[in-house]
């Protein structure tokens, strides 16, 4: 029976997403930046509570002032997926961000183990990489059984088996590597900022992330289990330091994507350019191995964006061989066009100079955009 939910479950991903077009990742909505901040657990879920104390309203508590300080700048819009404490399902949570259109969905929890383990550990959608990811998932999406009808309304999906994850990941593919770039800025400002050990950006199978349509993460901001951590996560000061950690990291994505895929003339084109030329004749002098894989054609993804910029090389820093393609209402913007992956290895890191640091390779066969591990794990010519 588990094994034939599982199947109707994944067919039903597949039948859904063949109609959806490719979303926005990133600013959607004209003149507004918006951000769904989502507090785990609330009403009749109280969420782990070790220590005595509870995750639904510490998660509460931090969002709140995450909300308050994005508020202030009149470009961004805040929805709250809750701002009491009651019970929202977690199809719910997910609809609100889909129907807002949003450009960021950032949930917050509290972790436990019953170990002496502790720290911040940020995560998005994907297959566990481990037992534990696993866990902590499975602790998470077991809130659907606090719901009447739950199986209907979550397709056959059972939190306590490992199978029903696989089906979650192709949701969100899309969006992983925003949605690890986010991940990844939170986690720099817990570590550098607050000295909170890191426990990394990690993959774990959140239903609440699966069913969102953009860049979404799920924050564990540390263990309640731990009883230092709990103490110091229970505390207003704890609270307000978590706060500004995560709105510094929502800060800094926004800020790299404004200055990647800005309106902006650079003033020292010429220099770029020239810097540029010297590095593509090195590149083309054939001084250095070629590692060519045939039928392919690897780039340089250096952003996206809903709006239409032209591929000048005065709009992307100085950078020439721009290209562009749309998916949908979504602008994706490529430096470089070539078979060779060595080169494409030194425009990466090019790029990343000029200040593009989350840009990455990607690779076309057929005008297709196709799996880069596949590719460079394979021969080459």
């Amino acid at each position: 029976m588990r094994t034939q939910l599982y199947y109707i479950f994944v067919f039903s991903i597949c039948l859904f997403t063949g109609f959806l077009t490719p979303a926005q990742a990133f600013q959607k909505n004209k003149g507004q930046f918006v951000v769904v901040l989502d507090a785990g657990h609330g009403g009749n879920d109280p969420g782990n509570v070790g220590n005595g104390y509870k995750e639904k309203e510490i998660a509460l508590n931090i969002v709140l002032t995450v909300g308050k300080s994005l508020e202030k700048h009149p470009n961004i819009k805040v929805i709250y997926t809750r701002k009491t404490d009651v019970f929202v399902p977690l199809r719910d949570r997910a609809k609100i961000a889909n129907n807002a259109d949003a450009d960021l969905f950032v949930s917050v929890h509290c972790n436990s183990h019953h170990s002496s383990a502790h720290g911040t550990e940020t995560f998005v959608l994907g297959l566990h990489e481990n037992q534990r990811n696993f866990e902590i998932a499975k602790k998470e999406n077991e809130v659907i059984f606090l719901e009447d009808n739950y199986e209907s309304h979550y397709d056959g999906f059972d939190p306590n088996s490992p199978e029903s994850f696989i089906g979650l990941t192709l949701m969100q593919e899309e969006y992983l590597d925003q949605s690890t770039q986010l991940a990844r800025l939170v986690q720099d400002n817990f570590t550098k900022t607050l000295k909170r050990n890191d426990r990394g950006v990690k993959q774990a199978g959140f239903w609440v992330l699966h069913n969102t349509y953009m860049p979404s993460v799920l924050v564990e901001t540390g263990f309640l289990t731990y009883k230092p951590e709990g103490a110091y996560l229970n505390s207003v000061k704890g609270q307000n330091e978590v706060a500004l950690s995560i709105y510094k990291g929502l800060m800094d994505y926004k800020m790299i994507l404004d200055r990647n895929v800005g309106q902006n003339v650079y003033k020292d084109v010429a220099i770029t350019e020239t810097i540029v030329e010297a590095v593509n004749d090195e590149i083309n002098s054939g001084n250095s191995n070629k590692r060519v894989y045939s039928n392919t054609v690897f780039k340089v993804q250096l952003a996206a964006s809903s709006n239409k910029i032209e591929p000048k090389s005065f709009n992307f820093k100085g950078l020439k061989d721009i290209s562009r393609e749309q998916e949908g209402k979504l602008y994706k913007y490529f430096y470089g066009d070539t078979s060779d992956y060595n080169e494409i290895k030194k425009m990466v890191e090019f790029a990343k100079s000029k200040g593009y640091p989350t840009s990455f390779i990607v690779a076309f066969q057929n005008g297709q955009r196709v799996d880069l591990s596949s590719v460079i794990n394979s021969p080459s010519n």
